[in-house]
């Protein structure tokens, strides 16, 4: 059975010379990444379950030591690596809330049924989410329900916003 696995970081170097690793985090906040365990890293394209023994702040970052990671060059091959969990590992999203994971890859329609592309990825800008919408060419959308955007209907794959298309 294939998992459907969530990205919530990687690891983006080595830390002292235990085996400890440098973390970003995607999670909000960044700390919340220690919440989800075990871990899967992905090795060379090869998904992996690993224990995290310890994980916490470390300056403005954060750092972690994963089992079987006792020294500074074992721990430099998973520099690159990206952590994801299991998605059902994941609390159920309130209603009117969404995982980022579940947006991607949805089509996006206005509200007169002109279709602008697909979902490729969202970015903050501290005051809203945006949505990266690709199809014959990039739009920025913000992501502010009942403004922009209308509907999110997952089990169809639509969203449907309030925006012009040739914006």
């Amino acid at each position: 059975m294939q998992h459907e696995r969530v990205i919530l970081g990687k690891i983006a170097g080595v830390y002292g010379v235990r085996g400890w690793v440098k973390v970003f985090s995607e999670t909000k906040p960044k700390e919340n990444i220690f919440s989800y365990k075990p871990w899967q890293i992905n090795l060379n394209g090869q998904w992996q379950s690993v224990k995290v023994i310890e994980g916490r702040p470390q300056g403005k970052g954060l750092v972690a030591h994963l089992e079987s990671y006792d020294d500074r060059e074992l721990a430099r091959q998973l520099v690159g690596a990206e952590i994801a969990v299991d998605k059902t590992q994941l609390p159920a999203a309130a209603e009117d809330e969404y995982y980022w994971a579940d947006l991607v890859g949805l089509k996006v329609v206005t509200l007169s049924g002109v279709e602008l592309g697909q979902v490729d990825h969202l970015f903050e800008t501290g005051a809203n989410d945006v949505l990266v919408v690709t199809g014959e060419r990039e739009r920025l959308i913000p992501f502010v329900q009942g403004n922009y955007i209308h509907k999110v209907d997952l089990d169809a794959g639509v969203i449907r916003v309030d925006w012009d298309p040739e914006f």
